[in-house]
């Protein structure tokens, strides 16, 4: 008998299968469809000796000293503050625009004060921003929108940023100051040995079985359990009631180069001439030392694995019936992006599945707060307890 079976191991279903292990001293069986732990945050090396992200790039960043000190727990950590430059006009630019951009693109010599000014008097009055264009119309106006955001999410999303939530765009940032990090949170650290390493650290544990590609449809009625966590989609797991809940997907092209480096840093979008959004460089993120390397095209599909919940107003009412339907279902949680419908960063989702293991460790009075304790190894490499059969895991 298991207290949990827990589908999905990606980051949620890895951080509460942890918990519910270390902490409670709970039974765990934790499934995935897939070959290997990690979700889509899976990194291995390649042919050529090369550490990859199998589904792109995987930038940990976050503003929570919680989520960090949890996950320090399983890596040792490497300092990475993320940089991405976009191919327009001919040229490579900081994105998000900021000081630099704007001078390089038109050949002017700004300062922020006059960013600000140009800014203000390129931006249309938009009252109230509505869509993804509305809110970047309203912020840069109508000539850098077309450059930059129109075509990269018409590519991206499969729809015209007038179709599209302002969520999408109003998370994007622009800046009068020439700081060109694509991200400005307090932690921004890359794990030291890679994502995989550190998820089979998180999992090794003798109350942690693991059973890969299997779905739990498969299992669930020849195993004994007393409550699931779900992490997968959440119109899957209803048998697609209401229908199925729009999703975009990626298709991705991996390269290894034979020369040392090949872009000048980790991204590059392409937001207009190129059927792909953007090439990813892994050696920038993992500092790996080789003479080779390896690059990554992404290209957004319709169709295939869902990584992007599609932000329109009538896909939040469709999940709201799914979400209906999960909160009378007695002894299932749902968590993580594709049981929420919702794109979660990496530390959203951890934070999430920490929440739900208070709640559980608080239903069952026990201090959630322990196990907080370092327990990696500096030079370890643990792997945890995986089955084959389902024999295995009864």
């Amino acid at each position: 008998m298991f207290d949990y079976l827990v589908v999905g191991a990606g980051f949620a279903g890895s951080v509460i299968a942890e918990r519910l292990a270390r902490v409670l001293g709970l039974r765990v069986l934790l499934l995935d469809k897939r070959p290997h732990i990690g979700g889509n945050a899976f990194d291995h090396y390649n042919e050529h000796g090369i550490l990859v992200h199998k589904y792109g790039p995987h930038i940990f960043h976050t503003n929570s000293r919680d989520v960090f000190e949890y996950l320090s727990q399983f890596t040792e950590w490497r300092t990475y503050e993320h940089h991405v430059l976009a191919s327009v006009d001919g040229q490579l630019v900081p994105i998000p625009i900021n000081l630099d951009t704007l001078n390089t693109l038109y050949g002017m010599s700004m300062t922020s004060k006059d960013v600000e000014n140009f800014l203000a008097q390129v931006a249309e009055p938009i009252a109230q921003a509505k869509t993804s264009e509305d809110v970047v119309l309203k912020r840069v106006g109508r000539e850098l929108y077309e450059k930059f955001f129109r075509n990269y999410t018409r590519k991206q999303w499969g729809l015209d940023p007038s179709e599209l939530d302002a969520a999408v765009t109003a998370r994007i940032p622009v800046r009068t100051n020439r700081d060109a990090r694509y991200f400005t949170d307090t932690y921004q650290a890359m794990p030291l040995h890679g994502y995989t390493r550190m998820f089979e650290n998180m999992l090794d544990h003798p109350n942690i079985k693991i059973m890969l590609n299997t779905d739990y449809k498969e299992v669930i009625g020849e195993i004994d359990y007393r409550e699931m966590i779900y992490t997968g989609p959440i119109d899957e797991f209803f048998d697609y009631e209401f229908g199925k809940l729009p999703y975009r997907s990626l298709q991705f092209k991996h390269e290894t180069l034979n020369k040392p480096l090949h872009q000048p840093v980790a991204v590059v979008n392409y937001p207009n001439e190129h059927l792909y959004t953007r090439v990813t460089e892994f050696k920038y993120l993992t500092g790996q030392e080789h003479q080779k390397t390896s690059i990554v095209y992404e290209f957004p599909r319709a169709e295939g694995d869902p990584y992007y919940p599609v932000p329109r107003p009538e896909n939040a009412e469709l999940y709201k019936k799914y979400k209906s339907l999960a909160d009378a279902t007695p002894g299932v949680h749902f968590i993580g992006r594709l049981a929420t419908y919702k794109y979660y960063n990496m530390d959203q989702v951890t934070a999430q599945a920490l929440t739900l293991f208070a709640k559980i460790s608080g239903e069952r009075q026990v201090d959630n707060t322990a196990g907080l304790r370092p327990l990696l190894k500096t030079n370890g490499h643990h792997r945890p307890r995986i089955v084959a059969r389902k024999e295995e895991a009864a």
